[in-house]
């Protein structure tokens, strides 16, 4: 159960001491700092940070906005913390996800992440829509396949000299759509 601290200013130029007095006044055992801006997600920092906490340990940072600027980026770092059982401390916007209130306040923060991708979503399904009215849109191609290569692969298979996942290696294809190929291939058959 340790306490640690991240810190993140934007740029080269900008000063981490009042983050870093922070970081004091919790007696934060083990501080990640960096200076590189927060649209940035690959952060070596925060990555090492993520790997590091375990649970039972509490995150400590100035302020949300030092994890990340996007709703999205931020989200996935707190379901990051919370799936290891790390608590969050954020002392400017007053959570403590170790308290109902800070849970409250990340619920919130999860419902409007879910607004966002179902917004994003229905925008897509629009667009689809549109572009299906106008002819523009074909929708995903399906995965050529060279059967002669497939039938020989079968019959391999059904003699056990091959497993199904050596199968599907050998056509490049993921399982759903191997199976769905089988099943046509199975079909043609009869």
């Amino acid at each position: 159960m340790s306490k640690i601290g991240y810190i993140r200013v934007s740029t080269e130029h900008q000063e981490t001491a009042r983050q870093e007095a922070l970081m004091q006044q919790y007696q934060v055992e083990r501080i990640f700092a960096e200076k590189i801006s927060g649209k940035n997600t690959n952060r070596p920092e925060l990555k090492a940070m993520l790997d590091y906490v375990r649970e039972g340990d509490t995150l400590y940072i100035e302020s949300i906005s030092r994890l990340g600027r996007s709703t999205r980026d931020l989200l996935n770092i707190i379901d990051i913390l919370q799936g290891k059982g790390v608590t969050l401390v954020s002392s400017k916007e007053n959570i403590d996800t170790n308290t109902p209130q800070g849970r409250f306040v990340l619920s919130i923060f999860a419902a409007l992440s879910e607004l966002e991708r179902e917004q994003t979503l229905q925008r897509q399904r629009e667009g689809i829509a549109i572009a299906k009215a106008q002819g523009k849109y074909k929708g995903r191609q399906p995965i050529a396949i060279d059967w002669v290569k497939f039938g020989q692969l079968y019959d391999m298979w059904k003699s056990q000299a091959i497993t199904a996942v050596e199968f599907q290696k050998r056509m490049n294809l993921r399982a759903n759509t191997f199976y769905r190929r089988l099943k046509e291939y199975e079909h043609g058959q009869k």
